[in-house]
């Protein structure tokens, strides 16, 4: 049980400070029905629970000790969230207050979810690590409960903020659903522009 509620403490602390995947979720509750946010949730939690779980057995370490891997890592990354930031900015102005409107296909949606979560360079060599490290030194015994109280710790997080969000959101003008969404893309634009300046860096050594 303590390895469970260490796993779940940790679990809280890696999700909660703003990332692309907050960023990706808050953006589907003011945007969607919380039907429709909520499967959403599940992408997200999904796309989580697999980083999660690949990194907790020693992801981090391998793309750690190759700095060509890291290289690439930095640079199709910052790629991807730049495009996926352009992409929030270039629709800003399209809101519709009427959610029904706002759907995406859910294949995209699907793949959205584990871009922002796989195309994280900073997760996949410092969280993964993180994850990595803290296997190394439990005993066999809290193996599994840890890493299954990192990912409940991952589904309350993303459930409370989308409902907390979602039901908010009437409160809302279509000029702050504007505001939301440009906020959103500006920094995901900024994510993406400091993977590729960390790229820069390694190449200029």
């Amino acid at each position: 049980m303590s390895a469970l509620l260490s796993g779940m403490l940790l679990g809280f602390a890696f999700i909660a400070p703003i990332g692309m995947q907050n960023l990706y979720v808050f953006n589907n509750a003011v945007n969607n029905t919380l039907q429709r946010a909520m499967l959403y949730v599940l992408f997200v939690w999904l796309a989580d629970s697999s980083f999660s779980i690949v990194a907790y057995f020693g992801m981090g370490a391998i793309i750690n000790s190759n700095d060509l891997l890291k290289l690439i890592v930095m640079i199709l990354g910052g790629a991807l969230v730049i495009y996926i930031g352009w992409t929030i900015l270039r629709s800003a102005n399209q809101v519709s207050l009427d959610a029904s409107g706002n759907k995406l296909s859910m294949g995209k949606a699907f793949a959205t979810a584990f871009i922002v979560t796989w195309a994280n360079p900073q997760a996949l060599v410092d969280g993964s690590l993180m994850l990595g490290a803290t296997r190394a030194k439990l005993p066999d015994a809290d193996v599994w409960p840890f890493i299954i109280g990192v990912l409940i710790a991952t589904a309350l997080w993303f459930t409370i903020v989308t409902v907390v969000v979602n039901r908010l959101k009437n409160r809302l003008s279509k000029r702050a659903f504007v505001i939301v969404n440009v906020v959103s893309g500006l920094i995901m634009l900024g994510y993406g522009l400091y993977f590729l300046y960390g790229a820069v860096q390694m190449i200029m050594g």
